[in-house]
C-alpha cells in the first residue's frame, strides 16, 4: 500500500477499522468522506467509514460472534442487555434502527420499545 515502515502503523489500526466496518485505502485514493490517518508527518492511509445503517449491521454481526450464537436464541434478560449496549452506541438513531434490531433479536419493535422504556424508568 505504502513504504515499508508503515505497515506496522497499519496493523495496529486494522482492528479497529474491522471493527467499525471501515475499509482501508491508499491515502491517494481518499474521498472528501474519507479519513486520512498520518504517521510521523506523512499521510499513511485512508480509512472509509461505513454508513449508519451498515454500521448497526456490523455491530449486530460482531454481538452475535460474542454470544457465540444468533441474538433471536438470547433470553429475554440477555436481549435487554443488547438492547442497553445498542442504545449506548446510538443504534436507535438510524433510521429503522428499531425495526433492525427487532428482526436480529426476533421480536417486535413493540418489545424493542419495552425494552428502552423499562430502562428509562429503571
Amino acid at each position: 500500500m505504502t513504504g515499508t515502515g508503515d505497515e506496522p502503523f497499519i496493523a495496529a489500526v486494522k482492528p479497529l477499522v474491522d471493527a467499525m466496518g471501515g475499509e482501508i485505502l491508499p491515502p491517494d485514493e481518499a474521498g472528501p468522506e474519507d479519513v486520512v490517518l498520518s504517521w510521523e508527518g506523512a499521510d499513511v492511509v485512508a480509512v472509509r467509514l461505513p454508513q449508519l445503517a451498515d454500521s448497526l449491521d456490523h455491530i449486530l454481526a460482531a454481538m452475535e460472534r460474542r454470544k457465540g450464537k444468533p441474538l433471536a436464541d438470547l433470553d429475554r434478560k440477555a436481549k435487554q442487555e443488547v438492547v442497553r449496549i445498542l442504545e449506548a452506541r446510538g443504534a436507535f438513531s438510524v433510521r429503522h434502527g428499531v425495526e433492525t434490531v427487532a428482526g436480529a433479536l426476533g421480536v417486535s419493535r413493540f418489545t424493542v420499545y419495552n425494552y428502552l422504556n423499562r430502562e428509562k424508568d429503571a
